[in-house]
């Protein structure tokens, strides 16, 4: 499937797959702002976007999917540029680009404009940058907001010149892909990051959709030009923390492995810290890794419902 050039910044135009076949994904291909985006809608009522972490895929939602669309809901889901089945990044990423691009899915799912209602976002990780910065960006376009083991920067600084880190992540891509490790490595070291993300469990994403998408350098690229950006959009998201106000609920969700460790300790007062900043409720899964969807995806899924209901009853 191929993606036709956007027609405007407010209009991207799309192409929609015809349904998984033998070896392909479900879902289909959407152009925004020139990049084909990887997206699987599913379900019918509120919409909820579930962004994932740091080279995370669409399929690593699944059973949250699964459980809202049960409720009720319709669920987005999609790769971000050089993460999953996308195409690769255009740029490196900031907040209030990742933001935009969330918007521009939207609009090219018929979800823009003055008719269509808010919708819950939901971010994982690195991803809770992303779906806060839209949050703040576009308020009257967020019914409400979860974030999801999030990454937390109480300070973030910057060390070396973003040029520079962005060059060696690019550079490092080429050579890693080059040498044939995703090829070689890819699917294994992507199972030994889940396994180490878990209190319990192993992967269980299929093969073949792991092997799609962690065999190619494009993935690999992606996550280094994404995570040379991490400390930029963090400091990007404190400066909209100053001056775009969250207005819509909001649920810092934290996952805990149930042990006393100093460590895990730390995390969880992190985490609660995120939610003071942010008038939040905060919540913790328990027992969970940093994989909280894979090892409590009905907490998240019940997170979710009840963070997006809590707008629909302020409303009333």
């Amino acid at each position: 499937m191929t993606a036709h050039e956007p027609q405007g910044p407010h209009e991207p135009s799309h192409s929609r797959g015809t349904g998984p076949g033998p070896g392909l994904s479900p879902g289909l291909f959407l152009n925004v702002d020139g990049t084909a985006l990887h997206t699987v809608v599913e379900g019918r009522g509120p919409v909820c976007v579930l962004s994932a972490g740091l080279a995370m895929a669409w399929f690593d939602w699944d059973a949250v999917a699964a459980l809202l669309v049960a409720e009720g809901r319709t669920v987005v889901r999609f790769d971000r540029p050089g993460h999953g089945l996308s195409a690769p990044a255009a740029a490196p990423p900031t907040t209030a680009g990742e933001a935009h691009r969330i918007a521009g899915l939207l609009d090219a799912l018929g979800h823009g404009g003055p008719a269509a209602g808010p919708v819950t976002v939901v971010g994982h990780s690195i991803a809770a940058f992303h779906t806060e910065g839209f949050a703040r960006l576009y308020p009257e376009r967020t019914a409400a907001l979860v974030l999801v083991d999030a990454s937390v920067e109480e300070d973030p600084r910057t060390v070396l010149p973003a040029a520079l880190r962005t060059g060696v992540a690019r550079a490092l891509g080429r050579a890693v892909t080059a040498a044939g490790l995703p090829a070689a490595l890819g699917p294994a070291a992507r199972r030994a990051t889940v396994r180490a993300s878990r209190t319990g469990g192993g992967d269980p994403a299929a093969p073949d959709l792991v092997r799609r998408c962690y065999r190619t350098g494009r993935v690999w690229r992606g996550a280094l030009l994404e995570n040379s950006r991490y400390l930029d959009m963090a400091a990007e998201l404190a400066a909209l923390r100053r001056t775009r106000p969250l207005t819509a609920p909001t649920t810092v969700l934290a996952g805990h492995d149930g042990t006393s460790g100093r460590g895990a300790l730390r995390w969880l007062g992190r985490q609660a810290d995120l939610a003071d900043r942010l008038g939040a409720r905060f919540e913790v899964a328990e027992p969970a890794g940093h994989l909280v969807m894979l090892d409590r995806p009905d907490q998240v899924g019940r997170t979710v419902a009840e963070t997006s209901e809590r707008k629909r009853r302020d409303a009333y």
